[in-house]
């Protein structure tokens, strides 16, 4: 059990870009932008968008461009990915891109990869035209990555340029304990995407801690856990927000790709026993309620796992209330001054 309250670590964000029911991409990034503006003064840490390919309910697919969009709007907080999905890309593009991006926006980059492809397989193909032995050549396309942005070696053949020694900071994310381990024996900092697969959160948890091996200049393990807030004035309003949240986890069981759908009243009869059953087991880290209900279930979140550094998804249709969420979110933790 962990000793750690809440005011303690750093909270952070990640913003999927939803695309909402009768809305358009333009207007999820016109979102972004005044949610990210709002976050950074509220002292989160991080604002990190994910990858994502060929889903008609997220607007994050350029991934990089976006990153560059909200640095330019923002002044204080970190801005990241969570993550680029590397099978996807060449080692070097992707350390020329955030190598650019750490020269514009100086201290203020995160680099988070992943080895999924933030897609299905039909779109992998069109995305890369090859998938052999992508995921497996994952570890040594995460040390080429990390090689690009070191420090300068005039001897290279192949140099980022920008982004040799820039030295943006590389974490390694994932669901399970593959990731966890590879983050410990390269000495990385390490994110755990426990708000849509949390069965192995425990496991890598204590693999990454085990396999750590201090590189540079992380001395201890750094470890990070994304979990879902839906966070509102009473328990009710909530509740009732949370709904879409749920639809859009029931898209992803039926493989149905849907814009953001807004909240109903209930979700009986819209989901049947063994879908409803799906869904709640991937939503297990949601934590939903008023501020009293949620500062008590991510206190028990935090004791359960010890985790450095809390990361936040509110996937709420109504932006206002979306915004209102990280507000509420805010007051829990220590606000970041970098």
């Amino acid at each position: 059990m962990s000793t750690k309250k809440l005011s303690d670590i750093p909270v952070s964000v990640l913003d999927l870009v939803p695309i909402l029911q009768g809305q358009t991409a333009a207007a999820s990034f016109q979102h972004t932008i005044d949610l990210a503006q709002r976050v950074d003064q509220m002292g989160f840490k991080r604002y990190w968008m994910a990858e994502h390919h060929n889903m008609a309910g997220i607007a994050s697919s350029a991934t990089v461009v976006l990153i560059g969009h909200v640095a330019g709007a923002t002044s204080r907080i970190r801005v990241g990915s969570g993550g680029i999905m590397l099978p996807n890309h060449a080692p070097l593009v992707v350390a020329e891109q955030f190598g650019t991006l750490a020269t514009l926006y100086p201290g203020r980059i995160d680099l988070g990869l992943g080895r999924a492809p933030g897609t299905d397989q039909v779109t992998a193909m069109a995305l890369r035209r090859d998938l052999r032995g992508s995921v497996d050549e994952f570890p040594q396309n995460v040390v080429e990555v990390k090689n690009y942005l070191g420090p300068v070696d005039p001897t290279a053949r192949v140099r980022a340029v920008p982004g040799e020694g820039s030295q943006v900071p590389i974490w390694i994310l994932g669901s399970s304990t593959f990731g966890a381990q590879l983050a410990g024996i390269l000495g990385m900092p390490y994110a755990f995407a426990s708000h849509f697969a949390p069965s192995q959160l425990q496991a890598a948890l204590k693999v990454y801690r085990e396999s750590f091996q201090p590189v540079g200049d992380l001395k201890e393990p750094y470890a990070m856990a994304c979990v879902n807030v839906i966070a509102a004035d009473t328990d009710e309003e909530a509740i009732h927000q949370s709904t879409s949240l749920y639809q859009s986890f029931l898209n992803v069981v039926r493989g149905t790709a849907k814009p953001m759908q807004p909240p109903v009243e209930s979700m009986d009869g819209l989901w049947d026993a063994q879908e409803r059953y799906a869904v709640q087991q991937m939503l297990r880290y949601s934590f939903i309620g008023g501020p009293k209900t949620v500062q008590e279930e991510l206190q028990a979140f935090l004791d359960e796992t010890g985790v450095d550094e809390i990361m936040v998804g509110s996937n709420i249709y109504d932006h206002a209330g979306r915004v209102h969420s990280y507000e509420i979110i805010s007051r829990f933790f220590q606000p970041s001054k970098d």
